[in-house]
């Protein structure tokens, strides 16, 4: 990767690991984060009510500061980005599952909340960038294994 290339993923890196920082501390302390009901809410319809409400806002809170600190270091391996991504797409279940909270009474309205979900399309796309780059690495890592094995076979 080049110098501007790396630079990139560095400041997608650092500002969504902030966005997931903040928004997993929030959730540690009651009635600090505003998306805390709709995250109880669809932890409750995810998992068919079997995990308490606290203990699921408990959980998320640690996976999505995890995720933010591990972004904000830079640390991008594929547990990290599989981890991310699956979290990105769960927050898009809300507008399946509870529709009437997201969309109001009418569907085709556009609410705060909505756009709070849609908004996460831009994280996904940037978690998508960040799967591409470590396949990119991890090719180019194969690639050279494969190379230095092709030279030891010649040298034979």
């Amino acid at each position: 990767m080049q110098y501007k290339e790396k630079l990139q993923s560095k400041i997608i890196s650092i500002a969504l690991g902030t966005v997931y920082f903040i928004f997993g501390v929030l959730k540690f302390f009651p009635n600090y984060s505003p998306a805390e009901d709709l995250a109880k809410n669809t932890i409750q319809i995810l998992t068919l009510h079997v995990l308490p409400p606290h203990f699921g806002l408990i959980f998320l809170a640690i996976i999505e500061t995890f995720i933010g600190l591990s972004l904000l270091l830079n640390v991008k391996n594929k547990f990290i980005i599989y981890t991310a991504i699956v979290h990105i797409l769960m927050t898009f279940s809300p507008l399946l599952l509870m529709q009437e909270e997201v969309f109001g009474e009418n569907q085709f309205k556009v609410t705060l909340l909505s756009q709070y979900i849609f908004k996460n399309i831009i994280i996904l796309g940037a978690l998508y960038n960040f799967k591409i780059e470590a396949d990119l690495i991890q090719n180019k890592g194969n690639n050279k294994k494969r190379d230095f094995l092709n030279l030891q076979i010649r040298k034979m």
